[in-house]
């Protein structure tokens, strides 16, 4: 809530307040533009928590083999090095950023695209998180890859920081859903989205969250470097697909 009021204050585009009424009229017709990609998200975030919490523990079951072991040959410990090495206030910073500030930057988006007619920006976030999270959930649901922390059998940053926090996180997420990472590719899709609304200080802020989230899930020893890699590779091609989409319809 703190950081919804500070995002009101500073994110908001000049004059916004003196033309919005925010009568119930107003409000409803703002929705009604953006109806659709509002529906996409609302679907697509009700099917990941079904997935998350009922279908995934059956079909992690089914397969039987955590993909981790692969991963680890490759990688080595690399990532499990830095969980061995933290600085407190690098910890804390992190975790911050991870649990509060990137729902934030997520959430806080979608209000800001609503509120500000911002049609392009919302339509290539809801039509990026449809393509990235199809594209993801195969492996999700057939290759398990446990985060790092929980392959090494480690202590959770997160849960040391913000004690009993893990009981709701793994309630929107799974601790082997890990490649692609889906925090790398919707904190770029996030960054792009908010670089169309033109909003300079919205823009930049969007850069700075996805740097430190990209930085904060290999520092937390939460996502293996294949994961991020292909999360980041599955942002550039889905983007690369939005534009063109995008350029279609424009013509």
């Amino acid at each position: 809530m703190i950081l919804f009021l500070i995002g009101l204050i500073f994110f908001m585009p000049k004059g916004f307040y003196k033309k919005t009424r925010f009568s119930f009229s107003e409000i409803f017709q703002m929705f009604s533009k953006q109806y659709i990609p509002i529906l996409i998200i609302i679907i697509i975030v009700g099917f990941h928590l079904i997935e998350v919490n009922l279908i995934d523990p059956q079909v992690t079951s089914w397969v039987g083999h955590d993909f981790a072991n692969n991963i680890q040959g490759i990688e080595g410990n690399t990532v499990y090095w830095f969980s061995q090495n933290w600085i407190n206030v690098l910890v804390y910073f992190f975790v911050i950023m991870y649990i509060a500030v990137y729902p934030f930057t997520l959430w806080f988006s979608i209000f800001y695209f609503i509120f500000n007619n911002e049609k392009k920006a919302m339509r290539s976030l809801a039509y990026g998180l449809f393509l990235i999270y199809i594209i993801s959930l195969p492996f999700y649901l057939f290759m398990p890859i446990s985060n790092v922390y929980t392959f090494y059998n480690t202590s959770s940053a997160l849960e040391t920081v913000i004690p009993s926090v893990e009981s709701f996180f793994y309630t929107t997420t799974t601790q082997n859903n890990c490649l692609p990472s889906l925090h790398t590719a919707m904190t770029i899709l996030i960054a792009y989205c908010l670089k169309i609304t033109g909003n300079k200080k919205l823009t930049y802020f969007g850069y700075f969250v996805m740097v430190c989230i990209i930085i904060s899930v290999i520092y937390l020893s939460i996502h293996w470097i294949t994961d991020v890699i292909t999360g980041l590779v599955l942002s550039v091609g889905v983007i690369l697909i939005l534009k063109r989409f995008m350029r279609e319809k424009e013509k």
